[in-house]
């Protein structure tokens, strides 16, 4: 069905597929970059870690299951659904993952979800791969509203969402099943504001 809107999008439609999905710079040597067949073995190793299967009921099971899923994440960057990226330092080695999906163009507004290796926690590298993204979808690509989602009991994913700006809006009572039964979640969300300077 083609809509009709009385206001024009907030982004035009080509601003992400007219181009490769980027490589992203972010401070202290990391960079987010789009996952590589290379990369399958580690990350299938991320959902074997009990911290990252407490919060994520979709888990791939094998290498090829996981090579399925860098498919998909290249015909969302194609079809403007989403980007994702893997975390990766200064040596290249990929310390983790971060994606911006569910993208609206008409209104400005999508979302963000991340996770990091057990080996790369405790040194901000969750929280500096969401300000990058973070600023490149709001002042690059034009996004308003940027949404993040987590469980209440996720308090680490809390802490990295209010250190990047992410306000906490409410909660969702019982609004999503993990293995352990139904959590609440919180509501956080970043909006755009004039950069000084610019």
């Amino acid at each position: 069905m083609t809509r009709a809107l009385s206001t024009p999008p907030v982004i035009a439609s080509g601003s992400l597929a007219d181009s490769p999905q980027p490589v992203l710079p972010v401070a202290r040597g990391l960079l987010l970059r789009p996952w590589e067949s290379a990369d399958a073995p580690v990350f299938l190793s991320a959902y074997e870690d009990d911290e990252i299967r407490r919060w994520h009921t979709n888990r791939p099971s094998t290498e090829g299951q996981v090579r399925e899923w860098f498919d998909a994440y290249r015909q969302d960057w194609i079809r403007e659904k989403g980007g994702h990226w893997a975390v990766t330092g200064d040596s290249g080695q990929v310390l983790g993952r971060i994606a911006l999906r569910g993208l609206d163009f008409d209104d400005g507004i999508a979302g963000v979800a991340y996770w990091v290796l057990p080996a790369a926690r405790g040194a901000g590298v969750a929280s500096q791969a969401l300000e990058a993204l973070s600023f490149w979808a709001l002042h690059q690509i034009g996004f308003f509203r940027l949404e993040l989602d987590h469980s209440t009991r996720n308090e680490a994913s809390c802490r990295v969402a209010a250190t990047c700006g992410y306000d906490l809006e409410g909660t969702k009572r019982s609004a999503a099943v993990h293995d352990d039964g139904r959590h609440d979640m919180h509501g956080h969300a970043r909006v755009r504001v004039p950069v000084r300077g610019h």
